[in-house]
């Protein structure tokens, strides 16, 4: 009986691992008083008026987890002091995630799954800057200290490595959510961050204040080029875009510069929303699931786009949801890539709430495809003008600084030669 009430302490485990609907406490109960024997079916014993029967199947699922009831059993009876069980079994649900051994596939507890809300919304407390992890390197760079915020008050710019918070987390891609609660708390209070540039550490003691971020920034290069900076796919950054796309063509734009460097991606939605602006029938991107299942159904675009020439810039952070903006305008709207190669994650994830206390999971479920079949996992997109930056070029440029910015310098000129050979 005790392993019995046990397992259903790890009903969030097992819902996780099977797939199956919620059940009752006292239909969990009489799947392990199930007889033994071979067969199709275990049934339980009557408990009152009520009596469950469950698949061979499902029962052998569920009997997985015996160890994960073993050891919390082990700990109720054996551990030398007081602990909090519901944490334990937070970590089986996360441990069983990282068996997938996929960085984009996790579990959630329930303030991190409020907290990835409240970042999609864009009003948090925090110091202010967006990060980019590399899987590969483990390092994370600051891609965007937001306007007014505390961290650009420090002076902190685009390019620093985030290297340690507070004085004993070393900051790495695995770690990195861990660093960004540290960094996030109470209005007015200060956090010490260290940050590596040029390869000098430098410690900026930084007053956490609430943030409000924007996605979209734009304006007009000159009478006819317009410019707009994509920062992310989050909160209602598409109708962003829209109203600015809107106001530089009000404004005689005939060519829009899309800046796509350092966007990491977000809502594969809001990417087809946009990419349906310069597109007319077809599709943004498709899906491949597991078992080879082609997908093209998800994200279409209709009839109706706005006619003006394209130029995205990209670098090898822009990934995601950027990559497939990228992919549907070159292939379905005649855009010409500028830049270095993007990042290439080319697979999309799911997020939905599990369990009844608010937890959540993200998990990988499927890879995308170009219009064209091109697959950019792995393999990112290569542009159509690559423009290196020199050794010495941090990237820490003004906004649309056509001066120092040699991406964006060779981003309008294309433009311009594009809107010149249309006329």
């Amino acid at each position: 009986m005790k392993k019995i009430y046990l397992m259903v302490c790890l009903l969030a485990v097992a819902i996780l691992a099977t797939g199956c609907g919620v059940m009752s406490g006292t239909q969990l109960e009489a799947m392990f008083r199930g007889n033994g024997d071979s067969g199709s079916t275990a049934t339980a014993i009557p408990q009152g008026e009520d009596m469950v029967t469950i698949s061979r199947e499902e029962y052998e699922a569920y009997q997985d987890f015996s160890e994960l009831v073993e050891l919390l059993g082990a700990a109720e009876e054996n551990y030398y002091k007081d602990f909090n069980r519901d944490k334990m079994i937070e970590y089986a649900a996360k441990g069983l995630m990282a068996g997938l051994e996929d960085p984009y596939s996790f579990y959630y507890n329930p303030e991190e799954f409020a907290e990835m809300w409240e970042d999609d919304e864009g009003n948090y407390t925090g110091i202010g800057v967006l990060i980019s992890a590399n899987y590969t390197t483990q390092q994370c760079t600051i891609s965007r200290v937001f306007e007014g915020s505390p961290a650009q008050e420090a002076d902190v710019h685009r390019g620093d490595i985030l290297y340690r918070v507070g004085e004993d987390l070393y900051v790495t891609a695995d770690n990195l959510q861990d660093a960004v609660d540290i960094m996030r708390g109470v209005p007015g209070t200060d956090v010490d961050v260290t940050f590596l540039r040029n390869g000098e550490e430098i410690t900026k003691t930084i007053t956490r204040r609430e943030v409000v971020v924007n996605r979209i920034a734009s304006t007009m290069l000159d009478e006819q080029a317009g410019y707009i900076s994509f920062y992310e796919f989050a909160g209602e950054c598409e109708k962003e875009f829209e109203t600015a796309l809107n106001q530089l063509i009000a404004q005689g734009a005939k060519g829009i510069v899309i800046d796509l460097r350092d966007n990491p991606g977000g809502w594969v939605e809001q990417a087809r929303y946009v990419a349906d602006l310069f597109m007319d029938e077809g599709e943004a991107c498709y899906l491949v699931y597991k078992g080879g299942a082609e997908d093209h159904s998800e994200y279409r675009t209709k009839d109706g786009k706005v006619d003006v020439n394209l130029v995205i810039l990209v670098n090898e952070n822009s990934a995601s949801s950027s990559e497939i903006l990228t992919g549907a305008l070159r292939d379905k709207a005649n855009a010409t890539v500028v830049g270095v190669k993007s990042y290439g994650k080319g697979i999309i994830q799911a997020v939905w709430p599990v369990g009844s206390k608010g937890a959540g999971v993200q998990m990988t479920i499927a890879q995308y495809f170009t219009p064209n079949g091109y697959a950019v996992h792995g393999e990112g997109i290569e542009p159509d003008v690559v423009v290196e930056l020199a050794e010495d070029d941090n990237g820490m440029y003004q906004f649309a600084d056509l001066n120092d910015d040699v991406q964006l310098k060779k981003a309008y000129e294309v433009l311009k030669e594009k809107m010149n050979a249309k006329e």
